[in-house]
């Protein structure tokens, strides 16, 4: 059984007006969490994935999105990544109470990320 897309993320440098776009053009609920200096988007669509807006933090963040994919343990999914020639750019990141994040880096410069449910 393959790894599905469970959420993506939209990194700007403006997280309000890039919210306030999509949620008039695509009708997208966005909820603003302070705590989490996070946007939740809610994209109301039957079948499909949700996501999030975030501002990223100082330092390497190269493109503006990611996808995520459902992995059951980062660890050797990482090492899976390097094995086929991609490069870790973030190890993990835990969310309290939520889970595991890690970006990579395919072999055509994308990033993306695996994410592990805590």
């Amino acid at each position: 059984m393959g790894q599905p897309v469970v959420h993506f993320e939209l990194w700007s440098k403006d997280p309000e007006r890039i919210s306030q776009f999509y949620s008039k053009v695509f009708g997208w609920k966005i909820t603003h969490v302070p705590e989490m200096n996070y946007h939740m988007v809610e994209t109301g669509g039957e079948g499909g994935i949700n996501g999030g807006i975030m501002k990223p933090q100082d330092g390497p963040w190269p493109g503006n999105m990611a996808l995520y994919m459902q992995v059951d343990d980062l660890t050797p999914f990482r090492e899976k990544v390097k094995a086929a020639g991609g490069k870790i750019i973030v190890e993990q990141t835990d969310i309290p109470g939520v889970g595991s994040l890690c970006l990579f880096e395919d072999t055509d410069g994308r990033v993306l990320g695996m994410w592990q449910q805590g």
